[in-house]
């Protein structure tokens, strides 16, 4: 399928955000990627993104998929009941307390975000939470195996949360760190993706095709 790739201006609180639109020749689903931890602003800045590509005539309103990694992560679940979205990607998906929203989180007790990541949390404690609850698309949960940022506690609090979509695929990387540091476990994490946003785009050709459901199997960076 021909794409064009056109740099854009995506205005957000009387600023300005430089954006990369690719863009089929004819109508398709949208996928929004949010990076991880930077900028304070950056729930403003993922719903201006959000609001400007499915302005874009060539991307269908009704089919855009947030992928999100680490705070990105976070940030996606926050912006999924704010907005229309349809399939959810959450990689390490970051965890933070309702009550430091907003502050910095450069700021924040390193040890005591840790004490609260490996505890029992629900979606009545923590909004992002909350917002997973209420999804009814589809998601995509990637954990990293030896993961010292987003323990698993964090990993089996999302994943209780979603409670009433139409399927969660869960999955791990053998060995990865947090960073996907090393170039297997990014290319992994790649083709996991791509191989997940291909079934998700393929079945909403068909609606209906697909029946609720979960799948959780480890996936190894060196494929036999």
């Amino acid at each position: 399928m021909p794409t064009r790739h056109n740099t854009i201006d995506i205005p957000v609180d009387g600023q300005h955000i430089d954006g990369t639109l690719v863009a089929a020749s004819n109508v398709v689903p949208g996928v929004l990627l949010v990076h991880g931890w930077a900028r304070e602003d950056n729930l403003h800045d993922v719903l201006a993104a959000y609001d400007t590509l499915v302005g874009h005539p060539s991307v269908d309103p009704a089919s855009i998929a947030i992928v999100g990694s680490s705070y990105g992560g976070y940030l996606a679940a926050l912006v999924s009941a704010m907005r229309r979205v349809r399939w959810l990607a959450l990689r390490a998906p970051a965890l933070y307390r309702d009550r430091e929203w907003d502050k910095p989180k450069g700021e924040l007790s390193r040890s005591d975000l840790l004490a609260y990541r490996r505890s029992l949390v629900g979606p009545k404690d923590n909004r992002a939470l909350a917002a997973c609850a209420a999804f009814r698309g589809d998601v995509l949960i990637v954990e990293s195996e030896h993961d010292q940022i987003v323990p698993h506690p964090v990993i089996t609090n999302y994943r209780a949360a979603f409670q009433s979509v139409r399927s969660v695929t869960y999955r791990v990387i053998s060995d990865a760190d947090h960073a996907l540091s090393k170039q297997m476990w990014r290319q992994a994490y790649g083709q996991l993706l791509v191989s997940w946003m291909t079934e998700m785009t393929q079945g909403a050709r068909s609606e209906g095709a697909r029946s609720p459901g979960a799948l959780t199997r480890p996936v190894s960076a060196n494929p036999a």
